[in-house]
């Protein structure tokens, strides 16, 4: 299995719905570092695992979208409790919608919190 990593960073602010939650019922501010796994048995025809160059304008560009705001006044995520484990699925499903033409294989996005917490989703992505 061949895997290539990109990385970039994410700071929102955002409050989260519930008691479980605690103090993070109120506005606080969070910065993540952010990991794209892509994960193949072969490499294409250019031998790589994906175009890293898209891969990482993908990832820059999502990222962008959400960077330095408020995620709680923005339209896509009216209603969700945005926690790390839904932002990942997200970041997922948006690298998947813009890469899925370039890359068929497995497709981890990593959040990470802090040192000592951080969430992934996986799934695969492409035909």
């Amino acid at each position: 299995m061949y895997s290539l990593t990109i990385r970039g960073y994410l700071k929102i602010a955002h409050t989260l719905k519930g008691e479980i939650f605690g103090p993070a019922q109120k506005l606080h501010l969070l910065t993540y570092e952010v990991e794209a796994t892509y994960a193949t048995d072969a490499l294409d025809d250019n031998n790589l695992i994906v175009d890293f160059g898209a891969a990482q304008e993908t990832l820059s560009s999502i990222l962008s979208e959400m960077n330095l705001k408020n995620l709680d006044e923005l339209p896509e995520f009216e209603g969700a409790n945005t926690t790390t484990e839904f932002l990942c699925a997200y970041v997922h499903r948006r690298i998947g919608e813009a890469m899925g033409d370039r890359f068929s294989g497995r497709l981890s996005v990593t959040l990470r919190e802090s040192p000592v917490a951080w969430a992934t989703y996986e799934d695969p992505i492409g035909a």
